[in-house]
Parts: structure tokens; C-alpha cells; sequence
């Protein structure tokens, strides 16, 4: 079972989230916010180190848990700029003795060269975009790394780093189970400590969208998927994986302590274009978001947020159910009774959920079951008080 950190911790534990919005290309499924002009990765680097000592300035002294680069795709960048950023976190806050230091990477990015210098660079935790070891499935999912190359890389990130993480993604245009499970053994053949499990959506305004409603592509139904997701479910618990959060798998004390952190509400820093942020000061819980527009972003690197929101208590007690329940750690029943002015009715709609298996209650806790992991935000959504997030009091 993942260990939480206690309530005390949690309330000054402090992460920080960089974008990096560059790309080689957008691939048909993906609607994340990133560029594909790589003669702009200076010019951002040098408006990225000016937001990061404008912003942790507030926070000067402070210690960070954990660093994740995500994206887009650092390891598309120069190892360098990435290791200027850090000086400029340094010049403002400390790292704790065990902090992890995530890059996210796709496999053709990652040379020999390239992950020895992530390494020297302090990363100890890479997050490899697989998305699958099967060459006609990298196709139809429009990547442009071959199953041996994924192969042979993961194989050298294991040597070299040992915590490493892989995505793999479920639901592409003919794939059948045989096909899916032999995906998932292969991961296992590598030997890595963390798996990432997502379903393939229909994201509005992508290629695969567009695809998908002219007819081009077709993709198994939800049906087909679901039992997909379920069947890596018993094969990642078959291998020794904890399936702590809906998309996540860890051996243990292998877990992505960036992400738990933030779906513990823990605060957590996002510097770089549409980066979101999260902090708990002075009592007040307050979610802010970058622009989304890199241009902007440049033009004004000492002011890029966009919104900047005080949280609400239904917002606050919305969040913690929500993202509670998509954690295997749960959510404690008396709490859920606290939300409620009356809490009868969210009590049997919990017993409803528990009937129909997506549900169970062990020592006080509220958890998802296996099944329940697949309707996880729908069932918090019912246990949510009635009230909307943000209205008045």
C-alpha cells in the first residue's frame, strides 16, 4: 500500500511542475498544450528562468519534494537549458535529501548521450511516453519510435536510472486483447517499477477525432476498452503492481511522488505556458493558471497567469472527494458525513455504489473497487454535496 504523508506534512510539502510546450509533432490523439518550432526553445528558456526567480521569490528558502518536467517533450531540449532552470530553482529554494526529479521523454529523444546527461543532471525518475511495444500499434497511434527502439531504450533507462516509468495506451484502431496483453507483458519483460495506463479518448478538435467522424479510423467501442483496462488491472496485480491511483501501477516505493502529491492537494508550483498551480497559504487554498499562448508568455514572463482563484469550501470539499476517490487510499466515511448537512441520503447512495460492486468500505475508509476504478469521477460526482462549486455561502 502507498504511504501517505500525514496532514501536517501534506499542508507545507511543496512541488514544482515545469511545461516545456516543445514537440516534434502533434500527434492525432493528443490535445495537451505544445509547439512544434524548435527554433523558440531559447528564447522560452530564457522567459522561463525569469518567471521562476519572479515566483519563488514569495516562497524564497523553502524546501521543493519533487521537480517534474513535463510537456510537450523535455527530452526534446538540450540537456543544458534544463540544467540552467535548475541553477535558477536553486538560487531560491532547496531540494529535500530524497527529492525525485522527474523528465518526461519519448524514446526516440533518448541517446546514450542524453540520458547520461539527464542523470548528471540530478534526474533520478524518468517518465517514458511508450505508448506501446508493438510496432503496427505505434503506427496507428501516429508515433514516430519503432518497438525496437522502445525496447532497446527502456532497456538502457533500467541500467542507468532503475525508476523509470512507462505510458502505455489502450484502445488504438485494431487491437484485440491478444494484442493488448502482449503489450503489457512486454513492459513487464523490461523490468520497470511504474506503468501508466490510459484508455485512448476522443479529445475535441484532434486529428483521431476528425478521423474518427469521417470515417478514416475506427476504434474498438467502450465496451472493448473497458475490458481491457480490467484485464491489465489482473495482470499488473499478477506482477506485484499497487494499482494506487486510476491510471497509475507502482511497485512498491515506486510511485510518482509529484503526481500523489498533487492528487493529495498538496501545494505544488507550475512554471511555463498553461501551467497550473496550487498553493495553501494563510489558510486560503488558491488555484492559478499560465497563459496559453507562448508568444504571451515570452512577451511577459513576470506576469503569465491567467486566472488566479480562491477556492471555495464546496470547491475545497468537491476537490477532496474527487480526487480522493481516485486514489486507493480512499476517502474516510466520517469525512464524507462532515460534507453533508444531511448526510442520510449521500449514505445511501454510497450503499447504492457498494451493491453494484463499484464501491467497498473497509475500517472507515470509502474506496473504489477494481470495477469501480472505470466510473471513478462519476461516483464522486455523486457523492459531492448538492450545492454547485463557487456558490455563495
Amino acid at each position: 500500500m502507498v504511504t501517505m504523508v500525514d496532514q501536517e506534512d501534506s499542508m507545507t510539502r511543496l512541488h514544482c511542475y515545469v511545461h516545456v510546450p516543445f514537440c516534434r509533432s502533434r500527434c492525432p490523439y493528443c490535445d495537451f498544450f505544445l509547439v512544434t518550432r524548435q527554433d523558440l526553445q531559447e528564447r522560452f528558456f530564457s522567459a522561463l528562468n525569469k518567471e521562476t526567480a519572479e515566483r519563488l521569490a514569495a516562497v524564497h528558502g523553502s524546501t521543493i519534494h519533487s521537480v517534474h518536467f513535463g510537456g510537450g517533450t523535455p527530452s526534446l531540449v538540450p540537456a543544458s537549458f534544463l540544467e540552467n532552470w535548475l541553477v535558477t530553482l536553486s538560487r531560491h529554494v532547496s531540494l529535500s535529501g530524497d527529492a525525485e526529479v522527474t523528465i518526461e521523454a519519448n524514446p526516440e529523444d533518448l541517446t546514450t548521450e542524453k540520458l547520461h546527461d539527464f542523470a548528471s543532471l540530478g534526474v533520478n525518475r524518468l517518465s517514458i511516453g511508450v505508448q506501446s511495444f508493438m510496432s503496427e500499434k505505434l503506427l496507428a497511434l501516429g508515433r514516430v519510435h519503432t518497438a525496437a527502439e522502445t525496447l532497446q531504450v527502456t532497456g538502457e533507462a533500467m541500467d542507468l536510472f532503475g525508476n523509470v516509468s512507462v505510458d502505455l495506451i489502450c484502445g488504438a484502431e485494431g487491437e484485440t486483447m491478444d494484442a493488448w496483453e502482449r503489450d503489457l507483458r512486454t513492459a513487464f519483460s523490461c523490468g520497470v517499477p511504474h506503468i501508466s495506463i490510459y484508455m485512448l479518448t476522443l479529445e475535441k478538435r484532434t486529428r483521431l477525432e476528425s478521423f474518427v467522424k469521417r470515417g478514416i479510423v475506427t476504434l474498438p467501442d467502450e465496451q472493448a476498452q473497458a475490458a481491457m483496462y480490467a484485464r491489465a488491472c489482473e495482470l499488473l496485480e499478477t506482477e506485484g503492481f499497487e494499482h494506487y491511483e486510476v491510471s497509475n501501477f507502482s511497485k512498491p516505493g515506486f510511485f510518482s511522488r509529484y503526481n500523489l502529491g498533487c492528487w493529495c492537494r498538496e501545494s505544488y508550483l507550475g512554471f511555463g505556458p498553461s501551467a497550473h498551480s496550487f498553493r495553501i497559504t494563510g489558510g486560503q487554498e488558491i488555484r492559478s493558471v499560465n497563459v496559453s499562448s507562448l508568444m504571451r508568455y515570452m512577451a511577459s514572463p513576470r506576469e503569465t497567469q491567467e486566472s488566479n482563484e480562491m477556492l471555495s469550501e464546496e470547491a475545497q470539499i468537491n476537490e477532496k472527494i474527487f480526487l480522493s476517490l481516485r486514489l486507493s487510499s480512499g476517502l474516510k466515511l466520517d469525512d464524507l458525513r462532515h460534507y453533508h448537512e444531511d448526510s442520510s441520503e449521500v449514505l445511501e447512495t454510497v450503499e447504492q455504489f457498494r451493491a453494484q460492486g463499484l464501491l467497498e468500505i473497509r475500517d472507515g475508509v470509502i474506496k473504489v473497487s477494481r470495477k469501480g476504478f472505470l466510473f471513478a469521477d462519476k461516483v464522486a460526482e455523486e457523492l459531492m454535496p448538492m450545492r454547485k462549486v463557487g456558490s455563495s455561502q
